[in-house]
């Protein structure tokens, strides 16, 4: 087995981001099209944790600061929802978060193997980061794609029928600044940067791009079109239409 030489990142790893007027500024830009979108505008705290976190690559004491301002929250309650969801990172996340399937169904088609192989030449483990800042580590419990298993994602692009030698071939191009296309999507995975700004919702026009569901997932509606199979009628309403 090869050794990729990317020892755990030792503290924080890199300097928590302060705005300076102009970052400030462009961020209160975009935070208006977001806080736009609500009645209520404390409904956009989820969105503008994902813009902060674009901008800094993990939701930074700034960031909370900057959310709470826009939203007239104290930090705490920022706070609060941001350490609730492991979609939010309280630390520097690497630019590409490499998240292995162990659930029940991809840990016996290999992903435990998979995970062991990649932490073996990482040297880190769940939720770490390269000292490079290029790959974060996570274990996922499912990836919602059991039909490819066993799966790994990256920065939430699926990679789909994965061996030990092929998710490690992927994150060694990675790590070399390779382009990187997944199994199904976009002709190239998105930075973490990136992906967080379209969570904010702000589309990167790669929506349409690549296949978004391959042959094993459509396979049950294909033989529904074949044997004329339909939904059972719900009382009282309208009979359901036969499959195109």
């Amino acid at each position: 087995m090869s050794t990729i030489d990317h020892p755990r990142i030792p503290g924080s790893g890199r300097p928590r981001a302060v705005y300076d007027d102009a970052t400030r500024e462009r961020l209160a830009a975009d935070a208006a099209q977001v806080v736009a979108r609500y009645p209520d505008a404390r409904s956009a705290l989820l969105p503008l944790l994902h813009l902060v976190q674009s901008e800094d690559g993990y939701v930074s004491p700034a960031g909370v600061a900057f959310c709470a301002g826009v939203l007239d929250l104290s930090t705490a309650q920022v706070s609060a929802v941001a350490t609730f969801y492991t979609q939010y990172k309280r630390r520097p996340n690497g630019e590409y978060t490499v998240g292995v399937c162990t659930n029940t169904l991809c840990a016996i088609m290999g992903g435990d193997a998979i995970w062991e192989d990649l932490t073996d030449r990482l040297g880190i483990g769940h939720d770490e980061t390269t000292a490079d800042g290029k790959i974060t580590l996570e274990r996922i419990e499912c990836n919602a794609a059991c039909d490819f298993a066993p799966v790994m994602m990256i920065n939430w692009e699926f990679f789909d029928n994965q061996t030990p030698d092929s998710a490690a071939e992927v994150v060694g191009r990675l790590i070399a600044g390779e382009p990187v296309a997944p199994t199904r999507g976009p002709a190239q995975v998105q930075t973490f940067k990136q992906v967080s700004r379209v969570l904010a919702g702000f589309p990167d026009g790669l929506a349409d791009e690549g296949v978004a569901a391959g042959e094993p997932t459509l396979r049950g509606l294909a033989l529904a079109r074949e044997r004329g199979w339909t939904a059972p009628a719900v009382p009282g309403a309208e009979p359901a239409a036969a499959p195109e």
